[in-house]
């Protein structure tokens, strides 16, 4: 993936979902995310962000904005933490399925940003901007997506 500045965002149009569960968290990813997008080019008009309640709802969410037709990428942005139940797993499985059965189906590549933590203090630190930035990792994979995608089609993107 590209460690470097991010380019090649300008005149694409990328929607972002957002889970609201874990708010701190998924706030903190959009952040970087949005910040990430803009340096490589994107204009605030040509960012989307939507809320979803959380990752179960964020594949249908991302769906919807995929199969629109008005994006060249989708991105989720989540948080799963692990709790006392089994909930942790189903959850996260489920979640990740369904976001890759969203750009399977529909050709438009989403970018999995969710995270799936042991406990809140890992949650925050992989979130944060100012540590691993974990939403700067997901807008450059989503850039790149676009850049393969029109790679493959001949550069008419």
């Amino acid at each position: 993936m590209n460690s470097e500045s991010p380019t090649g965002g300008a005149g694409r149009r990328i929607a972002i979902v957002v889970a609201r569960f874990n708010e701190q968290v998924t706030n903190m990813m959009l952040q970087g995310c949005r910040q990430t997008l803009l340096d490589a080019g994107l204009v605030e008009q040509d960012i989307e962000i939507c809320y979803a309640p959380g990752a179960w709802e964020l594949p249908l969410a991302c769906q919807m904005l995929a199969s629109s037709g008005r994006f060249h990428a989708v991105i989720a942005i989540g948080a799963v933490i692990r709790g006392e139940t089994a909930h942790f797993e189903f959850i996260s499985a489920e979640c990740a399925a369904g976001l890759q059965r969203v750009a399977l189906d529909t050709g438009i590549p989403v970018a999995f940003g969710v995270l799936t933590a042991e406990n809140g203090e890992q949650a925050l630190q992989r979130a944060d901007p100012a540590r691993k930035n974990k939403g700067r990792e997901v807008a450059l994979a989503a850039l790149d997506m676009i850049a393969l995608s029109v790679e493959i089609a001949g550069g008419n993107g």
